[in-house]
């Protein structure tokens, strides 16, 4: 009983870290929110020269808008280049419709956006710009969106990361309006909470801007599941972690198939988990060897996994220390296991509070255990057949 018991604690201790850490993002997040604005800092001076890079598969029917909201933004000597990545529709001449420079590839072992980002960098580096952005062919990019991301980015000399989010064009399930929710708490809350504090975020693949050599001498030619968070990750480990900027945005829409979505889903999810397991220990020990408590606070970031699971979990430890006291009488992991709910639910419930009130109502949000239920077998999938190759999301019944 003794081993059962140390068991569960320690079960308890690991799941504690990722509750904590959530806590602290979505405290600070509303708190900052309501009662601690940031001021808008006002850049003087010309604005650094961009290179907008657009990797792009099977993206005709959606890239005109994508490109429509970024080239009123480019200055005299900016560049956009979409990369037509292995393509199969006209996407190639929708982007040179729209002024775009169009790079063409090819290639069906080596597939994923690692690769056409990587076509497109090597390209560049013959005339390089002082900042390169990354947005994806599906996203609609905020008016001011280049000119705030490039002054930030040359005056920190780091990643700056803007605000991502998505949405379903009708949320007209439970399920995709926890869907919304999650997202609005992974790439709004969580990131804008540790902002207020000085501390990284993690990058998310898309309104994403760089100095120019940090990009260009990065590992980007790769099929990872989530080269984003990875490349995030690789670069703040040489002292340039990503910062969030969450007065400019990208949105995007998610995939309206269920087969899309679930592709999507997994994806991201086994990428996510799949990082974590990887390289959550490595950037712990490393920020502890080298004292970088900035270093330390992104692994515990990191350490936090999808709601969705973290929930599970939580609820999943929960019955294993009620089962243990029932056998045993023995109470300390079942008030613990209590307190660790009691604080993930506390969390979801702020968020929700302070972010999501126009996303579901509080009657939707007590669905969301049956929303876990529905997920059980995408987490058990990671275990027994987890997803390693990048696959693009079908978004309609157009998508090849």
């Amino acid at each position: 009983m003794l081993l059962l018991e140390a068991f569960l604690l320690v079960l308890i201790a690991i799941l504690f870290v990722p509750v904590a850490v959530l806590l602290f993002q979505v405290l600070s997040a509303v708190f900052a929110k309501h009662f601690w604005h940031l001021k808008t800092v006002k850049y003087t001076g010309e604005r650094p020269t961009v290179a907008i890079i657009i990797p792009a598969h099977n993206e005709a029917l959606g890239i005109s808008a994508t490109l429509n909201s970024l080239t009123p933004q480019l200055a005299k000597n900016d560049r956009l280049i979409v990369v037509a990545d292995n393509c199969n529709d006209n996407t190639a001449e929708v982007a040179r419709a729209h002024g775009a420079e169009v790079l063409e590839r090819t290639n069906a072992d080596l597939r994923g956006k690692g690769y056409a980002l990587d076509y497109a960098i090597q390209f560049l580096k013959a005339n390089p710009s002082q900042v390169a952005m990354i947005i994806d062919a599906d996203c609609v990019a905020s008016a001011n969106l280049v000119e705030v991301l490039a002054h930030q980015c040359m005056h920190s000399q780091k990643p700056i990361q803007a605000d991502y989010l998505m949405h379903f064009p009708k949320a007209d399930s439970l399920k995709k309006k926890i869907m919304e929710f999650a997202w609005v708490m992974k790439n709004k809350v969580r990131p804008s909470g540790y902002q207020r504090f000085g501390l990284p975020c993690q990058l998310m693949g898309t309104g994403m801007a760089f100095v120019w050599h940090d990009l260009a001498n990065s590992q980007l030619a790769s099929s990872h599941l989530v080269e984003d968070m990875k490349l995030g990750l690789d670069l703040a480990r040489a002292g340039k972690a990503p910062q969030y900027c969450g007065e400019v945005s990208v949105t995007s829409l998610f995939p309206m198939s269920e087969e899309g979505v679930a592709s999507q889903r997994a994806r991201w999810e086994h990428g996510h988990m799949g990082v974590i397991v990887e390289e959550a220990p490595k950037l712990v020990m490393q920020a502890i060897k080298t004292g970088n408590i900035k270093l330390l606070m992104m692994a515990f970031e990191l350490i936090v996994p999808p709601l969705a699971l973290l929930m599970m979990l939580v609820l999943g430890i929960l019955v294993l220390s009620t089962l243990y006291f029932w056998l045993s009488s023995i109470t300390l992991p079942v008030i613990l296991s209590m307190i660790l709910l009691a604080m993930l639910g506390f969390s979801t419930l702020l968020a929700w509070n302070s972010f999501a009130t126009h996303i579901l109502s509080f009657k939707d949000l007590l669905g969301t255990p049956f929303i876990l239920l529905a997920k059980i077998p995408l987490y058990l999938k990671f275990l027994v057949n987890r997803q390693v190759d990048w696959v693009r999301s079908k978004r309609d019944n157009t998508d090849a």
